[in-house]
């Protein structure tokens, strides 16, 4: 059956300017952009197909949005963890820890976790540390991961079942807080380090059921208007799971896994050929992924300059150059995309130079195959930009970075280098093909947010962070469709409204191009369509106590 959009605002992302009267959908894909005229006829003159005639009512028809960087089984998990992003103090931690064992009827003894805290929105200005948690528990163990996922907080008890003593040594590329006295460990890890819980974390006391999970993952992706997410930093595991929905039909969004290098990506090519660089039941591996260094908030970034107010420390690297290197020389002659996790700029500076000196070695790589993307960019430098545009390299901007942590990183890195994160507008003046990225579950993956703050640039406490670096609503939306079907070369399929291509869509209450920049994270997303079939739909029925929602008139 075909599908005949109109009435409304269609933005084709095809041209800045570019608009249309209508767009018919056929079998999943895009049949004809054009005028509602002309549309029509066509329907007419196939007497034998019904056409499906649906009213905007002067809403907005565009392409899907493309998750360019996120954690989709990393998010299932955290599903069944007590969610503390709304925690800000230590006290409000402890209540909801103690009130997420107390609902969850968790076993004595059993494991206990919760996730998403954030030390730069809590009271204390400070990670908890083993003595908050044993306020939690002190007969379970008890595992706290930050927001950012790059450090965390055990309890006493897991210290203790994992063996981590005064005695412990520091893992290269990690770090263990330690008490006053210099020496016992005060509960808190970060980056390497946290390897050291893995074994006395192994019970499964409160773990979701990861397949349904991941089926409310793909529906909070689906809400936002996404229809293609990542899975960065696949674990086998993870993939294997990945691989089972796919096979039982159970996948609604298009799924694209990275699995890190380090962690047997190669293997898992040889092991899933079926879906080695394309697409089988919407599951595709598309590339390979490193670690290089951790989080700017959390100052395990590394740096090329001291943190502010430091006089030596800079963060650190997860490898070596050598390490690096060899990494990278086998995802060019494996002649695969190779995406690299860079916060810090002098993680950036050794993924660049790295990534040089392979091709440099490989001779004749197929260089529009590869398309190496530096995930994150926190902290990079004009020069490294120039250095990205020589090399083809995408920049995966985590710009929700400027309203979330934006003050913080004034804080951290001063003014100069502070204002300078994520630095759209500089990398778009050097002709790089920029995407945004949430980094869900880091922050939830709201589109429309990422896209308001690229376009204002204005942090959680109202601050304007690098207005120099503010860029247009049109670029913005580029960045999370056209773009980010680049990274995925995808961009024959994906990105567009143009004939031929998926109609992957998404209905939105207004026009972002005509909206006021202010308003952008006011958007909503009434409708998302993946193929051509509608996957989410805004309620129509209030909610009790809440406005009305909007709903799409539908008629044959």
């Amino acid at each position: 059956m075909r599908k005949l959009y109109y009435n409304g605002d269609i933005i084709t992302m095809e041209a800045p300017n570019e608009t249309a009267e209508a767009l018919l959908v056929r079998d999943g894909m895009i049949e004809k952009v054009g005028s509602r005229k002309e549309l029509e006829k066509l329907c007419e003159e196939d007497a034998e197909e019904t056409a499906e005639r649906i009213d905007l009512q002067g809403h907005t028809l565009m392409p899907s949005f493309i998750d360019a960087h996120s954690h989709i089984t990393v998010m299932a998990q955290m599903s069944g963890y007590a969610d503390l992003r709304e925690c800000r103090s230590f006290d409000e931690i402890v209540e909801t820890m103690r009130e997420y064992i107390r609902t969850r009827h968790l076993p004595e003894g059993g494991m206990v976790r919760g996730y998403g805290y954030d030390h730069t929105m809590l009271r204390e200005e400070a990670h908890p540390d083993r003595s908050v948690l044993d306020r939690v528990s002190d007969t379970r163990p008890v595992y706290l991961s930050h927001t950012s996922g790059h450090m965390g907080v055990a309890n006493s008890l897991l210290l203790q079942r994992a063996g981590i003593t005064a005695q412990t040594q520091t893992p290269e590329g990690g770090a263990i807080g330690r008490e006053s006295d210099g020496r016992t460990p005060n509960g808190y890890l970060e980056e390497k380090a946290m390897i050291l819980l893995k074994e006395a974390m192994a019970d499964e006391t409160g773990r979701p059921d990861l397949r349904q999970a991941l089926q409310e993952a793909q529906m909070t992706y689906l809400e936002h208007g996404i229809t293609t997410v990542q899975d960065g930093a696949s674990g086998p595991d993870m993939v294997r799971l990945l691989q089972q929905e796919a096979e039982q039909g159970r996948l609604i969004v298009d799924v694209v896994a990275y699995p890190l290098m380090t962690d047997g990506a190669r293997e898992l090519r040889e092991e899933y050929p079926e879906c080695d660089g394309r697409y089988s039941r919407r599951l595709k591996l598309g590339g390979y992924k490193l670690l290089l260094d951790g989080s700017p908030q959390g100052k395990s970034a590394w740096m090329s300059e001291p943190y502010e107010g430091e006089t030596e420390y800079r963060g650190y690297p997860w490898m070596t150059d050598e390490e690096v290197l060899f990494w990278i020389r086998q995802a060019v002659e494996d002649n695969r995309q190779l995406l690299a996790h860079c916060n810090g700029d002098a993680a950036a500076d050794q993924y660049l130079k790295c990534y040089r000196k392979a091709l440099e070695e490989s001779g004749n790589p197929d260089k529009d195959r590869l398309r190496p993307v530096m995930i994150h960019c926190q902290t990079v430098r004009d020069d490294q930009l120039d250095e990205m545009a020589a090399l083809s390299m995408i920049p995966s901007i985590f710009v929700a970075h400027v309203y979330y942590w934006g003050d913080v990183h004034l804080k951290n890195l001063g003014a100069v280098r502070g204002s300078h994160i994520s630095p759209a507008k500089a990398a778009l003046e050097r002709g790089l093909c920029i995407n945004f990225h949430q980094d869900a579950p880091v922050v939830k993956p709201r589109m429309l947010h990422t896209v308001w703050t690229a376009v204002n640039r204005v942090s959680r406490n109202g601050t304007v962070i690098g207005e120099d670096q503010r860029i247009s609503v049109y670029d913005a939306l580029r960045a999370v469709t056209v773009n980010a079907a680049y990274m995925y070369h995808e961009e024959d399929r994906k990105g567009t409204l143009r004939s031929g291509k998926l109609a992957d869509l998404i209905i939105l209450d207004r026009n972002p191009l005509k909206t006021p920049p202010m308003e952008l994270d006011q958007i909503r997303v009434l409708e998302t369509i993946k193929e051509g079939i509608t996957r989410y739909k805004r309620h129509c029925p209030a909610d009790k106590g809440s406005e009305p929602r909007p709903c799409l008139a539908v008629s044959k």
